[in-house]
């Protein structure tokens, strides 16, 4: 894609996390100011590519578990440009009728996410930044499909890394008080427990010249994003060490983010 063909209401002059991320995943919606963000990200973790596949393995695996949990509705929250295995298909493969709601608050993810979804009437894609749960849990989209008196998987893949300190509690605090007993979130998060400190250093400075720095942090810290939910076997871990099913492709395991699952009691 080039910066002539951008949808009307897309910023070319910033890099973009959702767009970056795409390119990650050898997607093609992406522009010259992202492609050259993530070399500059290449530099510090030259396994960034291997990361993001991680990381979609791990949301598909999360998926299927809350699906045998016997969960049928589910919350993607930072969905990101629409790819292979999204959410809704590892749903509905498992489970047929699962509803999903996507949530983003970047232009190029809702233009596409909607037009992908425009006839599905079980999936849908709303504008929300997680920041603003009240945003996401009282959009009328959100409510047309979720029933938030019964249990609801929410998905925060990769996201809460983007939170500051001073706002968890909030958006934690909110996103737990609205679901059912027996609801389940997911989260992965970068960690720099087993890496230098000059990586996630270099890692850092390059997002923090998009709209959402990025904020790596310990295994302690990340396990707070869980207060009021029991953690489910194998806890909060290495996204390798996560339920891994065997017909998956092994490669060397990057260790630059955590993964789990909890469930509100």
């Amino acid at each position: 894609m080039t910066e002539e063909r951008a949808p009307s209401g897309i910023d070319t002059s910033r890099p973009s996390v959702a767009r970056m991320y795409d390119y990650y995943l050898d997607g093609k919606d992406n522009f010259a100011i992202d492609r050259d963000a993530v070399g500059r990200v290449e530099k510090a973790m030259p396994d960034v590519r291997q990361v993001a596949l991680e990381n979609r393995a791990f949301l598909r695996r999360a998926v299927r578990f809350m699906a045998e949990a016997g969960i049928r509705q589910y919350v993607d929250i930072g969905a990101g440009l629409p790819t292979a295995g999204n959410t809704h298909e590892v749903a509905q493969r498992a489970a047929p009728g699962s509803r999903v709601v996507y949530v983003d608050n970047d232009p190029m993810v809702l233009a596409h996410g909607r037009a992908l979804l425009a006839t599905d009437r079980s999936t849908t894609v709303i504008g929300a930044d997680m920041r603003h749960p009240g945003d996401v849990l009282e959009h009328p989209e959100a409510r047309r499909l979720i029933d938030f008196e019964q249990p609801v998987g929410i998905l925060l893949i990769a996201m809460t890394h983007f939170l500051l300190e001073s706002e968890r509690d909030q958006v934690m605090g909110a996103l737990r008080d609205a679901i059912a007993s027996g609801s389940q979130l997911a989260i992965t998060h970068v960690t720099g427990d087993v890496h230098p400190r000059a990586a996630v250093d270099g890692v850092e400075r390059v997002y923090s010249t998009t709209p959402t720095p990025i904020y790596f942090r310990p295994h302690a810290e990340v396990e707070r994003f869980f207060d009021g939910f029991e953690l489910v076997e194998p806890g909060l871990v290495m996204l390798d060490k996560w339920r891994p099913e065997p017909d998956e492709v092994t490669v060397a395991p990057t260790g630059w983010l955590y993964g789990g699952v909890g469930r509100k009691p």
